[in-house]
């Protein structure tokens, strides 16, 4: 078992998150003791790695405390659980691709200040082309223009 501010340290978590949590009834198998403090078990511990996961991805609250609640509801909820995964996969993976090409925008650029830097000045990167673009900055340009 563990004490609220064990997990807090665990998570890197504030402990009034971790008691806003509790008070919006994500973490189901919550134990108290004789005087109701919070004492979390192994399996309250992997709930607050799903929830923690699931706040990462973009879901809102409500949406984990849907989930949450199908958890509870047993096997009748599995592919509803599953279909939500597969959708914040798509999310999350759609996410990483917009990240990309953002990226490689990123590199572009610096190559480009790096040599309007050399030069003193911006007028040979001005007219430069794809052909004249060592291999690996014409990838992160071309990728960044998908």
């Amino acid at each position: 078992m563990y004490s609220i501010g064990e997990v807090s340290e665990i998570f890197n978590l504030p402990i009034p998150t971790l008691r806003f949590y509790d008070k919006e009834g994500l973490l189901l198998d919550l134990e108290r003791d004789s005087s109701g403090i919070r004492k979390f078990n192994e399996k309250t511990i992997e709930a607050l790695r799903v929830i923690e996961c699931l706040k990462k991805s973009g879901m809102q609250i409500k949406e984990i405390k849907e989930f949450m609640h199908w958890c509870s509801l047993g096997d009748e909820t599995i592919s509803k659980r599953k279909e939500m995964f597969l959708a914040r996969k798509k999310s999350i993976e759609k996410e990483m691709s917009e990240l990309e090409r953002a990226l490689n925008m990123i590199n572009y650029k610096c190559w480009y200040y790096d040599e309007a830097l050399k030069d003193g000045t911006e007028k040979r990167m001005k007219t430069i082309t794809l052909d004249k673009m060592p291999s690996d900055i014409k990838k992160y340009y071309e990728n960044a223009h998908k």
